[in-house]
């Protein structure tokens, strides 16, 4: 057992790869359908939606969980090559600091162009930092990743109890629970604003969780797909009798639709900010039961997926770039104003934006383009070994 996971954590496990850059993908269709779209409403909203948009919305819920739970995982099989803890604590925590550093500096310039830095938007970067900052104080007490694995458990399903709670009850104390588990805007000062997307419970548990789970990459490949398989039907069938008969997991039941698809899509559309039980049930579910499915998938396709995947940091911070310039260059070139995009800021100017068929060309033409830098990277990270490149 000792000899499995020694070869494992010296080799990069291709699934979890591949499962993060198929996750990649999918996250640039969201922003490229948020820069770009002409629909002037959430696509969830089951009163204006249709099948495919409230699809082409659902379908990128899979990113954030499933890249923190990977996130996770990722952390147990890297640290596992360093056998002093506080070594790997520390790893975790420069990590995490820099990200939060990123966050809200070059990534916030490049999903707002605002140089003044008005409004501080706290996203997924955000959210996976501080689960970082969080894992490396459950190292640095020296526990087990089956105790960690449990507190991650622990948050995710206990957190929903909590969401009677509401910061505007709280007085002085109001910004503390923003952070922690309610999605909301903090007014800082008479210029600048922070809007809490990403509040960090449960986040800070998936990837908690995600850390335990890297344990079952001790186990040969057929025995743990035939674990995961199970993981993930499980995670599914609890997901599906919570939520049918809305006992627990979402502070916002299901009701019955006048349309048969719309039932359908009720029972799917669960909280996401933060995300609820029956949220992380439904995508993480379904995530493990995709990574059985890759265990021995190595395909062109695949190969594709997994230059996206070795290097997520260094593509998620220039699609950011890309899908807004090229938005704001397509605008001006079609007669609109600088000042119309900055009132818009990352809302549909009146009249701006495209159907969901070119939506998906855009989103194909970025992800195409980015392949070859990211491929470039991936071969240099694979020659070289410097320190900081463990940063990108």
């Amino acid at each position: 057992m000792e000899a499995t996971l020694t070869t494992a954590v010296k080799q990069r496990i291709r699934s979890i790869d591949t499962l993060r850059g198929i996750i990649m993908v999918i996250m640039a269709l969201d922003h490229v359908r948020d820069f770009y779209t002409n629909v002037p409403f959430d696509p969830l909203d089951l009163s204006k939606t249709t099948p495919w948009l409230f699809l082409t919305r659902w379908i990128t819920h899979f990113c954030a969980p499933t890249f923190v739970f990977l996130s996770g995982t990722s952390a147990f099989l890297s640290l596992s090559r360093r056998t002093n803890k506080n070594a790997a604590a520390g790893f975790l925590l420069r990590r995490g600091l820099w990200l939060l550093l990123l966050e809200f500096t070059i990534i916030e310039f490049g999903w707002t162009l605002d140089v003044g830095f008005h409004m501080l938007f706290a996203q997924v970067i955000w959210a996976i930092a501080c689960s970082m900052l969080f894992l490396a104080f459950l190292i640095w007490l020296n526990l087990k990743p089956g105790t960690i694995a449990i507190i991650g458990l622990i948050l995710i399903f206990g957190h929903n109890s909590l969401d009677s709670i509401k910061s505007s009850s709280l007085g002085h104390f109001q910004l503390v629970w923003l952070i922690l588990h309610e999605q909301g805007f903090y007014q800082i000062n008479q210029y600048e604003g922070a809007f809490l997307l990403y509040p960090i419970v449960p986040w800070i548990g998936v990837m908690a969780a995600g850390y335990g789970f890297g344990t079952f990459f001790k186990l040969e490949p057929h025995a743990r797909q035939a674990l995961f398989v199970k993981i993930g039907l499980g995670c599914l069938a609890l997901f599906l009798v919570l939520r049918v008969f809305n006992i627990y997991g979402d502070p916002f039941p299901w009701e019955q639709q006048h349309v048969w698809w719309k039932n359908i899509l009720a029972v799917i559309k669960c909280q996401k900010y933060p995300p609820s039980l029956l949220y992380l049930l439904m995508t993480l579910g379904i995530s493990i039961l995709a990574l059985a499915g890759l265990e021995y998938t190595n395909n062109w396709l695949t190969r594709i997926f997994t230059v996206y995947g070795r290097v997520p940091f260094f593509y998620y911070v220039p699609h950011i770039y890309l899908v807004h310039v090229s938005q704001v260059i397509v605008a001006l070139s079609l007669g609109f104003t600088v000042k119309q995009l900055q009132e818009a800021g990352m809302s549909v100017p009146k009249g701006w934006g495209f159907d969901l068929p070119v939506i998906y060309l855009i989103w194909i033409i970025i992800v195409f383009i980015l392949y070859f830098p990211c491929r470039w990277f991936m071969k240099v990270k694979e020659r070289r070994k410097d320190w900081w490149l463990s940063y990108l």
